[in-house]
């Protein structure tokens, strides 16, 4: 199975197969680098990481607009509720979800998640499985010791790191957590968005592993031969 991975800017991602297209924390209408308006954008799927407002401000229209299911943390999918759309899947860190897809789990994540001032549940990272690959996106978070024991388990193919610093991990943190996950192909988000989390993205320099540096718009084609290496 051919598997589309297209980078929309800041840490919104989306993966498709022909069949189930998954979007990753969307963010178009106030992203001055979305190449798209979030009008434009079709999915069956949505997963959420947090509730900052670059995560997650375009989720209930896109989610309305196209009868999309959302994964979540439950406070999330309680405020989307209260709003018209309760088509979610709720989870928390350690728990798994399965999909048509093939299967979501809300890993760890170091960071703060509220949305118009309001709590909405622990940030989280998720590690997908997606027609037989598997990918991690760490959401927005700080390196953490137990990045290594997440890739003993998972064991992920390619795996996304915020790299821009003052919110997130820096470049060179980012590329520790890299090598603890030690999945085949890393890339870099959360970076260059706006002024204050610019970076030099050569920065991002985990050793002895591939890196692949997505601008917005572009998209990869995955194979199955790219998820068993």
């Amino acid at each position: 199975m051919q598997i589309k991975l297209t980078f929309h800017g800041q840490s919104c991602f989306q993966l498709d197969d022909g069949t189930n297209s998954l979007l990753i924390d969307p963010f178009f209408t106030d992203n001055p680098v979305a190449k798209i308006s979030a009008s434009a954008v079709e999915c069956t799927h949505i997963a959420i990481t947090h509730g900052h407002f670059d995560h997650f401000a375009d989720c209930e229209a896109i989610a309305k607009a196209n009868n999309a299911t959302v994964f979540a943390a439950y406070e999330i999918c309680e405020y989307l509720g209260e709003q018209g759309h309760d088509i979610c899947e709720p989870g928390n860190p350690g728990g798994r979800i399965e999909a048509s897809f093939g299967a979501i789990s809300f890993t760890q994540a170091f960071h703060s998640s509220s949305y118009k001032g309001r709590y909405m549940g622990m940030p989280c990272g998720l590690m997908i499985e997606f027609g037989g690959a598997m990918l991690y996106h760490a959401g927005d978070t700080s390196l953490f010791s137990d990045m290594e024991l997440l890739g003993q388990m998972y064991q992920p193919d390619i795996a996304m790191f915020p790299i821009g610093d003052r919110f997130t991990m820096g470049p060179e943190m980012a590329s520790a957590a890299a090598e603890m996950i030690g999945a085949g192909t890393s890339i870099p988000m959360h970076y260059n968005t706006w002024p204050p989390i610019e970076v030099d993205v050569a920065r991002f320099a985990p050793r002895d592993m591939d890196v692949m540096v997505m601008e917005p718009g572009d998209s990869v084609d995955l194979t199955p031969e790219d998820s068993a290496e």
